[in-house]
C-alpha cells in the first residue's frame, strides 16, 4: 500500500450526556497524539469526528428530562465539543449526525445498497410494549442474557459479557419504559445479509498487518459463531427517515448511520475548507488512503466488521487499514458508573486541572492491551515526580543557569567529553525512536521512552555540576549547551502528548512560533548560539497536594452537577451564620487580626543558593522578591541540595528584621512545615510571579 494520506477517526460520542475520562482514554487522546505526530512528520492527514445524536439513548434522556431529543442533542453536543477543545483534542472537523449533510450521505448509502439488491426485507417478530403502545428499541429492553445469564442485560448488548444480543433471545424480556412484560408482534424491516460477507471479512481481517491481538481474536470469535443478518431500519420516531415511499414511521438504525458519520463529517470539512470535492480523495482512493479508527473495545464489532462490510458492499468507500481498539479504563479499582457518579467528567475536571496534567497521566496508563486503572494517588505521584521533578526541574535549571552564568544566551559547544556525546547521541535518536512507537500505536511506551531522556538529562546535570564550573566558562557553557539541546528535542517530541507544556518550554528557549509546527525529524537541530532566553522564566508545572487529591476522591460518588441547561434561578440568600468559636491549638496563644496583618508574607523566586562554610545547617539563598534582590539564610542544608532550589517559588516573611548569622545578613525567613522531622518548603499551587502578597 502506497500511503498518500491518512484519515483518522475517533468513535462518535453519544450526545446524551457528558463524557468521562474513560472515554478519552479509549478513543480520543491516542488519536490526537497520533495525528499531531503525523502533522509534525509532514504527512497529509485529517482527524474526523462528531457527536452521535440519534438512537434510543437520546430519546430516553429526553423523556426523563421532559425535552425534545434535539434539545438534548444540542445541549450535550456543546458540552462534549467544548470539553474536547479544552483538552486540546485537535479535530479537523467535529460534526453532528443531525446535520443535513449527514442525512444526505446516509440516505445515499442506504439507497446504493438497496438498488444493488444487497438489502433484503424480512417480516419478523419484535418486542412490543402494550402499555406504551409501540415497538421498543433494543436499548429500551432489559432481560436475562442468553449467553452468560446476567439478569439485567440490555436488548442490544450484554454489559457483562460484551456479546451482541438479539433481543428476541433475551430471557424474560421486559420494558425499560413501563416495566411491562413484552409481547412479540410482526413488523417488516430491511436487513443487511452480514453472513454473505463472512468469507470476505475473514480474508480482510487476516490480511491486516499489526492489528492488536485482542481485536483479531474478537473478530475470530464472531466468525466461529457465524455472522448473521442485521437489521438496518427500525420502528422509531427519532432518526434518519428511510428514503423510500411507504415507509413512514421507520428510520435507519443508529448503528447503521453512526459510522457513516465519518464520511459526512469529512464531506462537511471539505466544504468548509473551500475544497468541496476533496473528501472524495480520502474516501475514494482505496490504495492511497490509510483509514485508522480509534475506538474502545465495545465498538469493535461496528468498526472491524460491520462498517468495513458496508463500505466494501457499497464499493465507493475505503475500508479501515487499522482499528487500534483500547480496553477499558477503570477508576480506583472499579468500573466507571454514571448512575453512581463513580466517574471523572471531562468538562468538570478541566475546571480544576491543566489539560496537560490529564493528558500526561492518561498517556502513561492507556489501556492498550489490557484494562488499566486511574488512581488519584498515582496521578499525584506521577505529576510530581515525573512532570515536575523530571521534565520541569531539568528545563527550569537549564534556563536559570544559562541566565545566571552565561548572560542569558545559548552558549557554543566546546570540546565534548564522552558523557556529553552520549547524551547528544541519545537526543539525536529520540525523534526516530519515539516516532516508531507512535507509528505502532504504542503510546505508553513512547511517552516512557521520551521521559527516560529527561531522567538521563537530570543525571547528567547532577554529574556535571555546572554550578561548580563558573570559573571555567567554556566548560560550563558546553554543559549547559548540551542541556539546552536536550530541552529543544524534548519540546518538539513532547508536543503531541503535552501541547501546552511543550509550547511553554519552546518559549523558554527563546524560540518563536509554534513548537507543533516544527519538523519532527529536526527535533535535535541545534539552538542558535547566542540565542537570548527570556528573563525570569516561571516554572512550567506546579506540584499536586494531598489536599487536592483528597478533594478529588471525595467527589467520587457524590451527586454530579448537571451541565447548565439555562440560566439558573437566583436562590434566596441565607442569612450569614455566626462565626464559630475558635479554640487555639494547645500551647498556642491566639492573636488578633490586626496582629496577623503586621506580618507580610510574599512569594519569592530562588535565583541562587550555596552552602556557608563551617555551617552545616545553613544555606544562603539569593531571592527575587518582585524585582528586588533579597538574601536570606535558612537552616535546611541537611535536607536540600542548593542547586535543586534554584528556580523554586517559596513563601517568605518579608518584613522580618535583618539578622546576622555566621557573618552573613539574613533579610527574612522562608516558611516550611515539618513532617517526620524533615522540612517541607511551602510554595504555591501553580506558578505565580515573585513579590505577590500572601494573605
Amino acid at each position: 500500500m502506497s500511503i498518500k494520506r491518512y484519515l483518522v477517526t475517533s468513535a462518535l460520542p453519544y450526545a446524551n450526556g457528558p463524557i468521562h475520562i474513560g472515554h478519552v482514554a479509549g478513543a480520543y487522546l491516542p488519536a490526537d497524539i497520533y495525528v499531531r505526530y503525523l502533522r509534525a512528520k509532514g504527512r497529509e492527514v485529517i482527524y474526523i469526528c462528531g457527536s452521535d445524536e440519534y438512537g434510543t439513548a437520546i430519546t430516553e434522556t429526553a423523556r426523563k428530562l421532559g425535552q425534545t431529543p434535539l434539545e438534548v442533542a444540542d445541549r450535550f453536543h456543546a458540552v462534549i465539543r467544548d470539553g474536547f477543545a479544552k483538552l486540546g483534542i485537535s479535530f479537523d472537523n467535529f460534526s453532528r449526525t443531525t446535520r443535513p449533510v449527514h442525512t444526505a450521505i446516509t440516505q445515499e448509502f442506504f439507497l446504493k445498497l438497496y438498488h444493488q439488491g444487497l438489502l433484503e426485507t424480512r417480516t419478523t417478530e419484535q418486542l412490543f410494549d402494550p402499555e406504551v403502545g409501540k415497538f421498543l428499541a433494543d436499548r429500551q429492553i432489559r432481560g436475562t442474557c442468553n449467553y452468560c445469564g446476567h439478569l439485567d442485560a440490555a436488548g442490544d448488548q450484554c454489559e457483562k459479557c460484551g456479546k451482541a444480543i438479539d433481543p428476541l433471545e433475551l430471557i424474560a424480556p421486559r420494558s425499560a419504559l413501563s416495566g411491562a412484560a413484552l409481547e412479540r408482534r410482526e413488523t417488516t424491516h430491511y436487513y443487511f445479509p452480514f453472513e454473505q460477507f463472512q468469507p470476505w471479512l475473514s480474508d480482510y481481517i487476516h490480511s491486516r498487518e499489526g492489528w492488536r491481538p485482542q481485536v483479531v481474536g474478537f473478530c475470530q470469535g464472531y466468525f466461529g459463531e457465524g455472522l448473521r443478518a442485521r437489521p438496518v431500519t427500525r420502528d422509531l420516531d427519532w432518526g434518519i427517515p428511510v428514503p423510500l415511499p411507504g415507509h413512514e414511521g421507520k428510520v435507519l438504525y443508529v448503528w447503521f448511520d453512526a459510522p457513516i458519520g465519518y464520511i459526512s463529517s469529512t464531506k462537511e470539512w471539505a466544504e468548509q475548507s473551500g475544497q468541496p470535492e476533496k473528501w472524495r480523495e480520502y474516501w475514494g482512493d482505496h490504495e492511497g488512503t490509510k483509514l485508522v479508527h480509534f475506538i474502545g473495545k465495545d465498538n469493535t464489532i461496528f468498526h472491524a466488521l460491520l462498517f468495513p462490510a458496508w463500505c466494501h458492499a457499497h464499493g465507493d468507500y475505503v475500508v479501515a487499514t487499522d482499528v487500534p481498539a483500547n480496553e477499558f479504563l477503570n477508576l480506583e479499582g472499579q468500573k466507571f458508573s454514571t448512575s453512581r457518579n463513580h466517574a471523572i467528567w471531562l468538562h468538570e475536571v478541566l475546571e480544576r486541572w491543566p489539560a496537560d496534567y490529564l493528558r500526561y497521566y492518561l498517556a502513561t496508563i492507556l489501556p492498550e492491551t489490557a484494562d488499566s486503572d486511574w488512581k488519584w494517588a498515582d496521578f499525584k505521584e506521577r505529576i510530581n515526580s515525573e512532570l515536575n521533578d523530571n521534565l520541569g526541574n531539568f528545563a527550569q535549571r537549564t534556563v536559570k543557569f544559562i541566565a545566571q552564568y552565561l548572560d542569558g544566551q545559548v552558549p557554543p559547544l566546546g570540546p565534548l567529553t564522552a558523557a556529553d556525546q552520549e547524551l547528544l547521541d541519545r537526543t539525536a535518536a529520540l525523534a526516530g525512536e519515539v516516532g516508531a512507537l507512535l507509528e505502532a500505536y504504542e503510546f505508553k511506551r513512547a511517552i516512557r521512552h521520551l521521559f527516560s531522556l529527561g531522567t538521563a538529562a537530570n543525571g547528567y546535570f547532577q554529574q556535571q555540576q555546572p554550578w561548580k564550573l563558573k570559573a571555567d566558562r567554556e566548560r560550563c557553557g558546553t554543559v549547559l549547551a548540551v542541556c539546552a539541546q536536550v530541552c529543544r528535542a524534548l519540546a518538539v517530541c513532547c508536543a503531541p502528548f503535552l501541547p501546552a507544556a511543550a509550547q511553554a518550554l519552546w518559549c523558554r528557549l527563546g524560540q518563536s512560533g509554534q513548537v507543533i509546527d516544527q519538523p519532527w525529524d529536526a527535533a535535535a537541530a541545534p539552538l542558535p548560539v547566542g540565542q537570548a532566553l527570556p528573563p525570569d522564566p516561571q516554572p512550567i508545572f506546579w506540584k499536586v497536594s494531598d489536599e487536592q487529591i483528597a478533594a478529588e476522591v471525595a467527589r467520587l460518588g457524590a451527586p454530579a452537577p448537571e451541565p447548565a441547561m439555562s440560566e439558573p434561578t437566583p436562590a434566596t440568600p441565607e442569612p450569614p451564620a455566626a462565626p464559630p468559636a475558635v479554640a487555639a491549638p494547645e500551647g498556642v496563644a491566639l492573636v488578633t487580626y490586626e496582629q496577623f496583618r503586621a506580618t507580610q508574607l510574599r512569594t519569592a523566586t530562588v535565583t541562587a543558593a550555596e552552602r556557608i562554610p563551617k555551617a552545616d545547617k545553613l544555606l544562603k539563598l539569593q531571592l527575587d522578591v518582585g524585582g528586588q534582590p533579597r538574601q536570606i539564610l535558612a537552616g535546611i542544608a541537611p535536607w536540600f541540595e542548593p542547586e535543586a532550589l534554584v528556580g523554586q517559588t517559596i513563601i517568605i516573611v518579608a518584613n522580618l528584621e535583618p539578622r546576622k548569622l555566621r557573618g552573613e545578613v539574613s533579610e527574612g525567613m522562608l516558611l516550611a512545615a515539618t513532617a517526620d522531622d524533615v522540612p517541607v518548603l511551602l510554595t504555591t499551587a501553580r506558578p505565580v510571579p515573585s513579590g505577590l502578597e500572601v494573605r
